[in-house]
């Protein structure tokens, strides 16, 4: 695989940088998961709160988390504007934090866990399937969408708000199903789009 370096990766010795990296990305993952699921401004807070400890005890530069919160504050605030129209300011100022908390919460995976061993890690889960996925491919896919989890969690709040417009909103298997779909989707278009660049090719 070719070698791949993350800019946001900041080299150190804290507690979250000795995590293996399976344990950061699941952490994550069920992080990204609970915002989806827990609704509520005051849940959004503790949220956000979590993510400045744990980037504190992270050691992640400020200016690293000012220029995160910068990239991801337009998209924010672009759903937030559609969440003001739809349910008013309660759920704007909620949709707003939990995407600023994700961005956060990568920003401390990305700044705490080098690239190359996130790539080598997801290789590794995948090799035994290789048969039936290509894992250089599918790593650089997941890599790439960890950095762009706003973009992510803005997908999930959609496909929900979508279940909950044809009265499915207490059914999270109606909003989870196609979320996960289209994710994969968004996956497969991003590994293909690599590949025709021959960008992960031996």
């Amino acid at each position: 695989m070719s070698q791949v370096t993350a800019t946001l990766y900041q080299p150190g010795r804290t507690a979250l940088h000795r995590l293996p990296v399976g344990a950061k990305v699941l952490g994550l993952a069920l992080f990204s998961l609970a915002i989806v699921l827990v609704r509520s401004t005051s849940a959004s807070l503790v949220f956000l709160t979590v993510t400045l400890i744990l980037a504190a005890l992270a050691r992640v530069r400020l200016r690293t988390l000012a220029r995160a919160a910068r990239g991801v504050v337009l998209l924010a605030l672009f759903v937030a504007a559609f969440q003001w129209w739809w349910y008013g300011a309660s759920k704007a100022v909620e949709s707003f934090v939990d995407l600023v908390a994700l961005a956060l919460a990568a920003v401390v995976v990305t700044a705490t866990t080098s690239l190359n061993a996130m790539l080598d890690a997801i290789v590794r889960w995948l090799w035994p399937a290789r048969r039936l996925v290509d894992p250089e491919r599918v790593a650089l896919a997941v890599a790439l969408a960890i950095g762009t989890l706003p973009g992510t969690i803005a997908l999930a709040l959609e496909t929900r708000d979508a279940a909950r417009a044809r009265g499915l909103g207490r059914h999270p298997r109606a909003y989870l199903s196609p979320f996960v779909i289209r994710v994969v989707a968004r996956a497969l278009e991003t590994g293909d789009a690599l590949h025709a660049r021959g960008i992960g090719d031996d």
